[in-house]
């Protein structure tokens, strides 16, 4: 067999992985067979016989193809959260890109899209495909020991707080009844997770301007009426407190807040503007 058409061939054998490390590199199944097939182009005009581990050999030039990506859209000063209307591509799927962030965990995908660059490669090659730090280091052009610290940092990120109180765990209970209430429209189910004084605030981006809603009642029977959005609802862990994510596709939109009282949700808030969900501390719950 010719050489070229070899390659090819193992090539194709190891495309679903190298599109799924790409996935993760870059958080958009467009761009990531995007990527697939730029490395493709590369690898074809590179000689493969004295590479020992091929597999290995084309996730790293994979990855450096996503890496580069990664770094032309930060240099672009696109938002470090990737926001729905920064990434709609018409070629795209939004079924099948709904299937692949629900494969990999929609607020996995969140978070990971507020790492920079080198630390989002770093976090998914070592904690998600187990590759070396020294096969890590050399892509990302660090140390070993400096690749070590930034996977380390990454992780810090993206798992938030090691521990989680026995009170938070049980506001989690609380807010994930609070959407099984409204995603079952029953509005007794929610009225026994609100408090009766709740208050929802929603800022500008939301409504075009701040509102404030007061009584669980009224805004129940309300809420029930619109919850269709709720399938792009996630849990999410915002300075390490339960939350919600909206995330259609695993790109960012907004973050529901939750205050609680006595074992009732007395207020949320709803954020979407861009400069205050910078702010927040994300981590992916449950890793």
């Amino acid at each position: 067999m010719h050489e070229h058409d070899w390659l090819a061939e193992q090539f194709d054998t190891q495309r679903n992985h190298l599109r799924g490390v790409a996935y993760r590199l870059l958080g958009s199944a467009t761009e990531a067979d995007d990527a697939v097939q730029e490395a493709w182009l590369r690898i074809s005009r590179s000689d493969a016989n004295d590479v020992e581990n091929l597999g290995g050999w084309l996730t790293t030039i994979v990855s450096r193809v996503c890496l580069d990506m990664l770094r032309s859209r930060q240099a672009r000063r696109e938002d470090s959260i990737d926001f729905a209307a920064t990434v709609r591509d018409p070629r795209g799927d939004p079924e099948h890109e709904t299937q692949l962030a629900d494969s990999v965990g929609v607020a996995l995908l969140v978070v990971l899209n507020t790492l920079a660059p080198v630390e989002r490669t770093t976090f998914v090659l070592h904690d998600m495909f187990g590759l070396p730090f020294d096969e890590i280091a050399r892509l990302v052009g660090r140390t070993p020991a400096a690749t070590r610290q930034i996977a380390s940092r990454a992780r810090r990120r993206v798992r938030g707080p090691s521990r989680i109180a026995t009170e938070v765990s049980g506001h989690r209970a609380l807010i994930d009844a609070f959407v099984g209430a409204l995603r079952a429209g029953d509005l007794d189910a929610l009225l026994r997770v609100l408090d009766p004084d709740f208050v929802i605030r929603a800022d500008a981006s939301v409504a075009g301007t701040a509102t404030e809603t007061r009584g669980a009642e009224a805004w129940a029977k309300g809420a029930i009426a619109f919850a269709r959005g709720l399938q792009f609802v996630h849990p999410i862990i915002v300075n390490g407190a339960p939350a919600l994510a909206f995330a259609p596709r695993g790109r960012l939109v907004r973050v529901m807040t939750f205050t609680i009282v006595d074992d009732r949700i007395a207020a949320a808030d709803l954020i979407g503007d861009v400069s205050r969900l910078r702010t927040l501390e994300l981590s992916a719950p449950q890793l």
